[in-house]
């Protein structure tokens, strides 16, 4: 390893041993590389770091690993519990493998790189940023969006973009079935451009032509007359 690369065994230490060392390394500069050996899987490694950080981690690894970041830039080198890059404010997650549920829920900024199927509910009230999957998508992708692009190389699970406000959805392959409110959208010029850049930046050998876009329809910002009318006697 060199200068400039720091390493730490996660054999036998606590997580708070884990994320002390990391915040440590964070505190020493961007130009500081950290390796995590003999992650095993562990749970809430590399929680709240926001500082400019190189991170590689040469295995599987829990839930909830590298949530509530901004800054950081992460390689993993397998899978991941759920929970990963939670609240990613800014920086850069990479996960080889697949990932469990709720990945890059809450996600205001930065981007979330899949390389294998993401679980149900990826991307959950997304705020800003982007999620790229190179595989599937579970059930409930995107719901309750607000902001930010999801990317989906493979198929997708039911109720694809459920309630979503803002933000798209570019899928390549097929939705068990798409959600309230979402809807398949012409593709622009700046979509093309747009998620060309993503997949490049991905470095996924995808054809943006491929893909559709799916947004919202926008019926549930407001309830229309029928639908007052109906609470009203409800009530």
């Amino acid at each position: 390893m060199g200068d400039g690369v720091r390493s730490f065994d996660c054999g036998g230490a606590t997580t708070r041993e884990i994320n002390i060392f990391l915040k440590e390394a964070a505190a020493r500069g961007p130009e500081v590389e950290v390796v995590l050996l003999n992650p095993d899987s562990r749970h809430n490694i590399g929680v709240g770091i926001i500082s400019a950080l190189n991170v590689h981690i040469p295995g599987h690894v829990g839930y909830y690993c590298m949530g509530l970041c901004d800054g950081v830039s992460a390689q993993i080198d397998g899978d991941a519990g759920w929970g990963l890059a939670e609240n990613l404010m800014g920086g850069r997650v990479e996960l080889s493998g697949s990932a469990g549920s709720a990945a890059g829920a809450t996600l205001r900024g930065g981007t979330l790189v899949i390389r294998g199927n993401s679980g149900a509910r990826c991307g959950i009230a997304m705020k800003g940023g982007a999620i790229v999957v190179g595989g599937d998508a579970g059930y409930m992708t995107g719901f309750m969006m607000q902001k930010g692009t999801i990317v989906i190389g493979g198929d997708a699970g039911d109720a694809l973009g459920d309630s979503l406000y803002e933000g798209v959805i570019y899928l390549r392959g097929e939705p068990k079935s798409l959600g309230s409110d979402a809807v398949y959208k012409e593709m622009s010029e700046e979509d093309f451009s747009a998620l060309g850049d993503l997949l490049l930046d991905a470095e996924f050998d995808y054809d943006p032509s491929e893909f559709r876009k799916i947004a919202s329809a926008r019926r549930l910002y407001n309830f229309s007359t029928k639908e007052k009318e109906v609470w009203r006697h409800a009530l």
